[in-house]
Formats: C-alpha cells, structure tokens, sequence
C-alpha cells in the first residue's frame, strides 16, 4: 500500500511535470513560426473541399452587438444591476 508520504512526493513530483510541460508548450507555441499558405496547400494529398482556409476578411460588429461602456456610464454592468465602476 502507498504511504501518505509517497502520495504526497508523487503528487508533487508530477504536479510539477505537468507545470513544466504547460510553460514548455506556451513557449513553443509563442515562437513557432507560421508556415506560408503556399506551402501548406501545395501538397498533393491535399483536397480544397476537406481542408480549413483562413479568411482575411474581418468582421464588423452588427447593429444588435452589445456595446462595452466605461466604468459607471451605464454599460451592460450597470443595467443588469452590477456594482463596476461605483464606490460605496
């Protein structure tokens, strides 16, 4: 049976794996350089129908879109009877 020391070692130990892997991944991913679209969709096993595109189209806001106020001047929060922005 495990004691409650080796619980407690090997809860550390790979608490702290999973730490390091969590920091290793977001430096990786914050640092990996793109690769070109041309290179991506020149491969011969690549079918247009099957694959995701990026648009470089952007989006507006429509006219129904809630729109973010400042601090105290009657945004979403003051309406639904929230408390940002106000000093009691």
């Amino acid at each position: 049976m495990i004691t409650d020391d080796q619980l407690y070692q090997l809860a550390i130990f790979l608490g702290s794996c999973a730490m390091l892997l969590i920091v290793l991944y977001h430096y990786l991913e914050v640092n990996a350089k793109d690769l070109p679209a041309a290179i991506t969709s020149n491969t011969p096993d690549s079918n247009p129908s099957s694959t995701s595109t990026t648009s470089s189209k952007t989006t507006t806001p429509s006219s129904s879109s809630v729109k973010q106020g400042a601090a105290g001047t009657g945004g979403p929060a003051a309406a639904a009877g929230g408390s940002a922005g106000r000093k009691v």
